[in-house]
C-alpha cells in the first residue's frame, strides 16, 4: 500500500513564510555590521553601497584587535557581566523562594514594586546614581566612582527585577506537596532550596543568566558615566568611541568592534538556546 505525502496545511505555510521574514528582518542588521567589517575602507565610504564585497578584508579587525588596551577592555567586560550573573542568579533565586513560599506583611506590594522598578527610564537615574556612587566611594572605595564595582552594582540592581520575577513563576510551579514530602524524609529547608528546588527550576536560571549577561556586557550609559578618568577600567562598549571621530569616523572598525562585541552574547545563547526559550515559556506560564 503507497503511502501518501504529507502535506502541508495553507496556514502552516503561511506561519513559516512570515517566520522566515521576520528572521530575514532580525538577522539582516547583523549582516550588514559583519558586512561592513569585512568591506574595504573604499567601499565603506562609497555613495552607492551594495550588499556584498567582491574583496573581503580583515584589516578593520587588525586594527581593532591591535588597539592599545583592547584585551584589558574586553577583560572588564567579562568580569562585570561574569559577577552580575553569579549574584543576580543567587539573588534572584533566594528572593523569589522568599516571596513564593513564606507569607508575610507587604509581600503583594513588594511584588507591585518590583514590577514597577522595570518601568522607570534609566537615563532618569544616572545623574542620582552617579552622585550615590561618589558617596558610597568615601566609605568604601572599590564601590565608588572609576571602579568597575561602581557598574558592577547598579548592573545587578537593575537585573535583579526582571530576574526575581522571572523566578517567582518557575518557584511556584513546584508544588507544595513535594516540599511537604521533603520534610518528613528529614530534609531541611535550606537543604530542599539548594537539592531540589534549584535543579527544577534550571530553565529559569538559564533565562536569568542570559538576560542579565546580555544587560551587563552591552552597558554603555553607566560605564561612560562612573568611570570618568581611570582608563584601564574602561570597558569594551566605550572602547568603541576610539573610532568615532569629528571629521573621519572608522566605521570599518566601528563594526569589526560591535561584530566582536557580539560573538560571546551570540555564543551563550546558542548553547543555551532550548532551556532558553522553555524557560521563557515556563515564566509565562506561572
Amino acid at each position: 500500500m503507497a503511502v501518501k505525502p504529507m502535506r502541508r496545511k495553507p496556514r502552516r505555510l503561511v506561519a513559516e513564510a512570515v517566520t522566515v521574514v521576520i528572521a530575514g528582518f532580525v538577522a539582516f542588521p547583523l549582516y550588514w555590521m559583519l558586512l561592513s567589517a569585512l568591506k574595504p575602507p573604499g567601499e565603506i565610504q562609497s555613495a552607492d553601497p551594495r550588499p556584498w564585497t567582491l574583496a573581503p578584508s580583515l584589516d578593520s579587525f587588525t586594527r581593532v584587535l591591535s588597539m592599545n588596551g583592547f584585551g584589558r577592555f574586553f577583560l572588564n567586560s567579562l568580569l562585570i557581566a561574569v559577577v552580575v550573573v553569579l549574584f543576580s542568579l543567587l539573588l534572584s533565586f533566594l528572593s523569589a523562594v522568599a516571596l513564593t513560599r513564606f507569607r508575610f506583611r507587604g509581600r503583594t506590594v513588594l511584588l507591585v514594586m518590583i514590577l514597577v522598578a522595570q518601568m522607570v527610564p534609566v537615563e532618569a537615574l544616572t545623574i542620582p546614581l552617579f552622585f550615590l556612587m561618589r558617596s558610597i566611594g568615601g566609605s568604601v572605595p572599590a564601590l565608588g566612582l572609576n571602579e568597575l564595582g561602581s557598574i558592577m552594582l547598579v548592573d545587578l540592581v537593575f537585573s535583579l527585577p526582571l530576574s526575581i520575577w522571572l523566578l517567582r513563576g518557575f518557584v511556584a510551579a513546584v508544588p507544595v506537596e513535594l516540599e511537604e514530602a521533603a520534610k518528613l524524609d528529614g530534609a531541611s529547608r535550606l537543604r530542599f532550596a539548594w537539592q531540589i528546588l534549584l535543579p527544577l527550576v534550571a530553565p529559569g536560571l538559564v533565562s536569568v543568566s542570559v538576560l542579565s549577561f546580555i544587560h551587563a556586557w552591552n552597558d554603555f550609559l553607566f560605564a561612560k558615566t562612573f568611570i570618568i578618568s581611570k582608563t584601564e577600567n574602561q570597558t569594551l562598549p566605550q572602547a568603541i568611541l576610539v573610532f568615532f571621530k569629528p571629521e573621519d569616523t572608522d566605521w570599518g572598525a566601528v563594526m569589526a568592534a560591535s561584530t566582536l562585541m557580539t560573538i560571546p552574547a551570540l555564543v551563550l545563547f546558542v548553547l543555551v538556546q532550548r532551556k532558553l526559550v522553555s524557560g521563557l515559556g515556563g515564566a509565562v506560564k506561572g
